[in-house]
């Protein structure tokens, strides 16, 4: 049981990090006219293309883990679980965001951390990603069952 908990807990922790290094590093490479639809802090269609893409890998990487440090049992479907919870949960302050800034235009060269802070995404967009992360978690633990 401590093993499923700890299991969970680094998986987490891994794939949250992973995300994190993941869309900086994709914001350095494609930029702002990638990432923005024009003139807006609206993120565009590619940038979520390639979001739900890196975010489906990343949780992969964790479901694996995941299943390699719990040695069996139903850590990955309690990942799952955690991350469909606690995405939804941080969806809601990502739509009150998309409402805040959805009147801002966007002009000229913008900086990560102020693309961090203005950015949103489509009303749909925040509630998909935990579903995409969790089958990602389950893919994962499916491949760790395999070797």
């Amino acid at each position: 049981m401590a093993r499923s908990i700890i299991a969970v807990i680094a998986s987490y922790v891994i794939m949250f990090v992973l995300n994190f290094l993941g869309f900086v590093t994709l914001y350095s490479i494609v930029g702002e006219d990638q990432a923005f639809k024009p003139r807006m802090y609206l993120a565009s269609n590619r940038w979520i293309a390639m979001s739900c893409a890196f975010i489906f890998v990343s949780a992969i990487i964790a479901g694996l883990i995941c299943a390699v440090i719990a040695k069996g049992g139903k850590a990955n479907l309690a990942l799952a679980i955690v991350i469909i919870v606690l995405g939804w949960l941080l969806a809601i302050p990502a739509v009150m965001k998309a409402k805040a800034n959805s009147g801002m235009i966007r002009a000229g060269n913008t900086a990560q951390m102020e693309a961090a802070q203005k950015a949103y995404w489509p009303m749909w967009t925040p509630f998909t990603f935990p579903i995409i992360s969790a089958v990602g978690v389950l893919v994962g633990g499916k491949l760790k069952k395999r070797g």
